[in-house]
């Protein structure tokens, strides 16, 4: 399996959207409040896939987008990879990188915020290193301001 991590592009994102959409639903629904469950339409994760292109990396397996992450600053903002390159060591790959991003942007240390009910992707992180700091309550993005939901805070040592 032929894997090339690299920035990604303006033409990425409605591959990264379509990624975004599923994983989502997959990790969040029955572990996040229902007012954010709302307000991520389709048509949300497309125009935020879109608005954060800068802060993507992307994962090609033969030419097509497998997965991504985004990073902005010293948090890794999404990790999602396709459902049809779960277990194939795309996430690990997108993981590697975003820390390394983290780290060359001038970071000692790296974040992340896990939904409690997600335990596949809690379960990973611990695998890659992360130790859970705990439950806090982290902001999420929302068109009418911020939503609060519950999660736990993952932290690596870089």
């Amino acid at each position: 399996m032929p894997l090339t991590i690299r920035p990604a592009t303006p033409a990425d994102a409605d591959a990264v959207a379509k990624i975004w959409y599923h994983g989502w639903q997959d990790g969040h629904l029955g572990n996040v409040p229902d007012a954010l469950v709302r307000v991520r339409t389709r048509e949300s994760f497309r125009e935020r896939a879109s608005d954060h292109v800068c802060d993507t990396t992307v994962a090609e397996v033969t030419g097509e987008v497998a997965g991504f992450v985004m990073v902005a600053g010293e948090e890794v903002e999404q990790v999602f990879v396709s459902s049809d390159h779960r277990g194939s060591g795309v996430a690990g790959a997108l993981l590697a990188e975003a820390e390394r991003l983290v780290r060359d942007g001038g970071h000692s240390c790296a974040w992340l915020a896990v939904a409690p009910g997600n335990a596949r992707a809690r379960r990973f992180y611990e695998r890659c290193g992360w130790v859970d700091e705990g439950l806090f309550d982290n902001q999420a993005f929302g068109p009418d301001g911020p939503i609060s939901v519950p999660c736990h805070r993952y932290v690596k040592d870089l």
